[in-house]
Parts: structure tokens; sequence; C-alpha cells
């Protein structure tokens, strides 16, 4: 169902590798606010409980289904 760009599985996870791609995966299904970027990339957030109810950003791809990034947006409310 999702795919993941080389950067985000070479890159991403290694950096963050306390970011589950499971969380990225639901916070694209059931986001709590999404915004398309110039670029048709969509940046999506979603609260994640068992990482203390921090907000998960994940960037896509135009597809809305290759996840490109993610990280906790400590800016998001």
């Amino acid at each position: 169902m999702f795919a993941y760009t080389g950067y985000f599985e070479n890159d991403v996870l290694i950096k963050r590798p306390y970011i589950e791609k499971e969380w990225c995966e639901r916070v694209v299904s059931s986001w709590e606010h999404r915004e398309e970027q110039s670029d048709g990339r969509v940046r999506f957030w979603g609260r994640i409980p068992e990482y203390g109810n921090r907000y998960l950003r994940v960037v896509t791809l135009p597809d809305q289904r290759t996840i490109l990034n993610a990280f906790f947006d400590r800016n998001f409310k």
C-alpha cells in the first residue's frame, strides 16, 4: 500500500531510528492536518501516542503513497 523513497530508507530511518514506518503510514491514512506544497508534495501531521503524543510530520510525493520524509515537528500545534 505504501512505498518509500531511497532517501527515506537510507537517510531518514538511519538518522531517526526512533521513527517507525507504521507510524508514518498511520499519519498519512488518518491525518489531523494536511497541506500541499507548491512542488506537489504533501505534508501530513498526526499525533503519536506511543511517543508522548508528539506530532509526526510525514511528507509524501504527489501520489500520497510514497513516503519521502518524516520527523517530529516541535512547532506544530
